[in-house]
């Protein structure tokens, strides 16, 4: 008979693991909303910036994906379910201010801009509660925002005079 041991599906204190993840839990959940808003901003802006500001909302759908699974990944890697159905993002991420239609560029990068504020907002709560819990989970946080600030800037240069 052979004596197999196994490990613990992580080697993550279950109490850390529990904490973390109550900071990156609203950031998937945000950076999901991130990029099924944009995306309904990217089919509907409108204007003379059109297709400058229609291939940038692909950029910013595309980085709110990678760090929503960047996040529920470690969340998981820490022996932790994520539950970020579209029912659950509809039920707990914040508000959006992306229109249902048709929006002038402006209007729309502004909507955008707000939507990525409050997800940048969460993403620094994440950062400064990580800080004495899981510098591992502060570090996600941390490329999330420097990506989210990025995206930002590029949005915002458009509006800037």
């Amino acid at each position: 008979m052979t004596n197999t041991q196994t490990t613990p599906a992580t080697a993550a204190d279950p109490t850390v693991a529990a904490a973390a993840a109550q900071f990156l839990t609203p950031l998937v959940l945000g950076l999901q909303a991130l990029a099924v808003n944009g995306k309904q901003a990217h089919w509907n802006v409108r204007g003379a910036n059109f297709i400058a500001i229609h291939e940038l909302l692909d950029t910013v759908v595309a980085h709110a994906q990678d760090g929503a699974d960047s996040a529920a990944e470690r969340i998981v890697a820490l022996g932790l379910p994520i539950d970020a159905r579209v029912a659950t993002v509809a039920e707990k991420a914040k508000k959006t201010a992306v229109g249902g239609g048709f929006t002038q560029w402006e209007d729309m990068i502004r909507a955008v801009i707000s939507d990525m504020d409050s997800v940048i907002a969460d993403t620094q709560a994440a950062i400064d509660g990580l800080d004495e819990i899981d510098l591992t989970s502060q570090d996600i946080a941390i490329a999330i925002k420097e990506s989210l600030e990025k995206d930002r800037w590029f949005l915002f240069a458009h509006l800037a005079e």
